[in-house]
C-alpha cells in the first residue's frame, strides 16, 4: 500500500503564498493594460484625498468614499466622473485582496442626492459630421506641406470617421490588418476596448463615390507614399518629412483634430478624439442607418450610447414642430 507522505505546515503555507501572487495576477490580467492605468490614475487621486485628510485609502471604508464624491461634486466633477472614480477604488481593492461595498447606502444615496440637486445632463464633445470632416480634409490638402505628412493625416481622419474606430484602435494598426478587395478594405481590429480577450473583430470600408473623401483610396495612397510594408501603420515624423519606426499614440489623433479644425475655422474646444467615432454614428443614423449596422461598425456592446447618438440625430428630423404650419 503507497503511503502519501503529509505535506509540512510551511510547505502548505509557501504553496498558498504562490497561489495568492499567481491569483493577483490572474485578477490584473482580466481587464486591458489601459483599463488598469486609467483605475490606477482614479485611485492616486482618491489617494492624494485620503493623504490631505489624514485617512486610509486602502483598505477604507464605505463613508469615505461618500466623502471623496462629495468633495468632487463640489469642484464640479461630472456625475460620469463620480461613477468612473467609485468604480476604480472598487476595483484596486479588489486586485489587492480587500472587500469594498461600493453599492453601501452611504455611498449609493450620496450619488442619487448629488444627482438630484446639481443634475446629470452631460456636456459631451461634438461629433465631427459630414460638413465639418469635409472642410478638415479640405483645408488639409490646401497645406503647403509634404504630400506624405497630409496623406499620412487624412488617411488618419478619414478611416477615424469611416470606420467608427476609437482613437487608440487607429493607432494600434498595423500594416498586416489591412486587406483590399475589389469592394474596399478590410481591416482586421486585434483588440479593442470592449474586446478584452483579443477575439478580435473586422470593419469593412467600400470605396466612396467621391474619391477626394474616400479613406480607401487615401490609405492606398498613404501606403505608397510611406513606403509603409510591415509593422505600424501610422507613424512618428523624425525632422523633416522622415518617417520613423515610432507608432503614433491616441492623444496625437486628439491633438490633429484639434489642429485641422482650428485650421478650418471650427471651435475645436467643443471636439475631442472621439469626435469621429461619435461622427461616423450619428451621420450613420442621420442617414437611416439601423442600429444594429451602426454598432457592428463601432464595436458597441450596448444600445445605450449608440441610442443617443440615433436620438440626437432625429432632434429635427422627427421633430412634432414640422408638423405645424405656419
Amino acid at each position: 500500500m503507497i503511503q502519501i507522505k503529509p505535506k509540512l505546515k510551511s510547505e502548505v503555507s509557501n504553496e498558498i503564498k504562490e497561489l495568492e501572487k499567481e491569483t493577483i495576477l490572474n485578477l490584473e490580467y482580466s481587464k486591458a493594460p489601459n483599463t488598469i492605468r486609467a483605475y490606477q490614475s482614479d485611485f492616486s487621486d482618491f489617494c492624494l484625498f485620503c493623504s490631505k485628510n489624514g485617512f486610509r485609502s486602502i483598505p477604507t471604508e464605505p463613508k469615505i468614499v461618500s466623502l471623496y464624491l462629495t468633495h468632487l461634486s463640489t469642484n464640479e466633477a461630472k456625475m460620469s466622473t463620480l461613477k468612473r472614480r467609485l468604480v476604480s477604488i472598487g476595483v484596486i481593492h479588489k486586485l489587492k485582496g480587500h472587500y469594498l461595498d461600493t453599492k453601501h447606502p452611504s455611498i449609493i444615496e450620496n450619488i442619487m442626492g448629488i444627482k438630484r440637486r446639481k443634475g446629470s445632463i452631460q456636456k459631451s464633445k461634438k461629433p465631427m459630421l459630414i460638413s465639418s470632416l469635409k472642410k478638415v480634409i479640405n483645408v488639409i490638402d490646401e497645406q503647403n506641406k509634404e504630400e506624405i505628412k497630409k496623406f499620412r493625416d487624412r488617411s488618419i481622419i478619414l478611416i477615424g470617421f469611416s470606420g467608427g474606430f476609437r482613437r487608440n484602435e487607429i493607432v494600434s494598426l498595423d500594416y498586416d490588418d489591412l486587406g483590399f478587395v475589389p469592394e474596399g478594405v478590410k481591416i482586421d481590429i486585434r483588440r479593442s476596448k470592449t474586446d478584452q480577450f483579443g477575439e478580435g473583430s473586422v470593419k469593412a470600408l467600400p470605396y466612396f463615390d467621391n474619391p477626394k473623401y474616400c479613406p480607401v483610396l487615401s490609405l492606398k495612397k498613404w501606403i505608397s507614399v510611406s513606403e509603409i510594408n510591415s509593422g505600424s501603420l501610422f507613424r512618428r515624423f523624425l525632422k523633416g518629412s522622415k518617417l520613423s519606426e515610432k507608432r503614433l499614440t491616441d492623444q496625437t489623433v486628439a491633438l490633429l483634430i484639434k489642429h485641422y479644425l482650428q485650421l478650418a475655422g471650427i471651435d475645436s474646444r467643443h471636439y475631442s478624439g472621439h469626435s469621429l467615432r461619435s461622427g461616423f454614428a450619428t451621420s450613420a443614423a442621420e442617414a437611416g442607418a439601423e442600429e444594429r449596422n451602426i454598432m457592428a461598425m463601432t464595436g458597441h456592446k450596448s444600445t445605450e450610447m449608440v441610442r443617443r447618438y440615433i436620438k440626437e440625430a432625429n432632434l429635427f428630423k422627427n421633430n412634432a414642430l414640422n408638423k405645424i404650419k405656419f
